[in-house]
């Protein structure tokens, strides 16, 4: 394990030992498990920008996608357990 050193100002030290401590850890697991956290958070969110750039090049190359409405009205009966057809993609034109 690699050892890096963190300059804390001091307020923020002593926020995280009064947190770490109420969760029965050591300000180091508390830190290293926030940090984990973060760059998981981080990891997902760019590949969730990732899919959405692919989605829309799929949208602008096919001229086909499926309404905001319908994507919505199939999640929401999915959630609830219904079971449903997939919303099919319809062909659009680009707006001037």
């Amino acid at each position: 394990m690699a050892a890096t050193s963190l300059k804390l100002p001091d307020k923020l030290k002593r926020r995280i030992e009064t947190l770490a401590a109420s969760v029965n850890k050591t300000p180091h697991a508390f830190m290293i498990d926030a940090l984990a956290r973060e760059a998981e958070r981080m990891e997902l969110r760019a590949r969730f920008a990732a899919d959405a750039a692919r989605a829309e090049s799929q949208a602008l190359t096919s001229g086909r996608s499926i309404a905001l409405e319908s994507a919505f009205d199939y999640l929401e009966a999915r959630v609830a357990g219904r079971k449903v057809r997939r919303p099919r993609a319809r062909r659009w034109r680009v707006s001037k």
